[in-house]
């Protein structure tokens, strides 16, 4: 199938891949737009996978206060170089994480951040529902560990469903990021604070 410029750049619209990258993702899916942005986003996963190791000490702190200005967050964000710090799409990012939190509340960045103590807790409520509603000992622990990757998806800022794309996770957004501007991002500390709510 002979593909068009038109067909690249709806698909850099869709994905802000470069030019020649959406080319041979069309190439590569006779020319289907939505399997040419899964091969890009796992082109992208194998990209971010090589950057996640480098240093990010460069970013932004994005901010962003509810309409009614009873909600705000900051989020620091941050990147390799002050070049990216300063491009739209990475301040963007920023942006909509900020977003993100004040919508959703998370507890914690990632799994690895969350408090090892409330893992346990939820674990022990998991295999005690398990055991009253009487499964078998030996599927209970797999009951458990679905529970915590649901709880995960609750509590964890990267694997909560996007607010704007429920298909992707904050973590898919994230790699996409990367892949884009070719540079690792990480996201950092975050608050969240709601007028008359008790600090936890």
């Amino acid at each position: 199938m002979a593909i068009t410029a038109q067909m690249v750049k709806e698909l850099r619209e869709k994905t802000g891949a470069g030019m020649m990258d959406c080319k041979k993702a069309l190439e590569e899916n006779d020319g289907s737009l939505e399997k040419a942005v899964d091969w890009l986003r796992q082109k992208g996963l194998s990209k971010a996978a090589k950057k996640a190791g480098r240093a990010t000490s460069e970013g932004v702190i994005g901010s962003y206060i509810h309409s009614n200005g009873k909600i705000a967050v900051i989020v620091e964000v941050k990147c390799e170089t002050d070049f990216v710090a300063r491009n739209e799409k990475f301040q963007e990012f920023a942006k909509n994480v900020a977003m993100q939190i004040a919508a959703t509340n998370p507890a914690a960045v990632d799994a690895e951040s969350v408090d090892p103590a409330v893992i346990e807790r939820e674990r022990e409520v998991y295999r005690q529902k398990a055991r009253e509603e009487g499964k078998p000992e030996n599927i209970i622990e797999k009951i458990v560990e679905g529970g915590i990757k649901k709880f995960y998806k609750e509590v964890c800022l990267l694997e909560q469903p996007y607010i704007r794309d429920d298909k992707m996770t904050i973590r898919d957004l994230l790699n996409d990021v990367i892949a884009t501007l070719g540079e690792n991002v990480t996201v950092g500390r975050f608050v969240r604070m709601q007028l008359g709510a008790e600090e936890a």
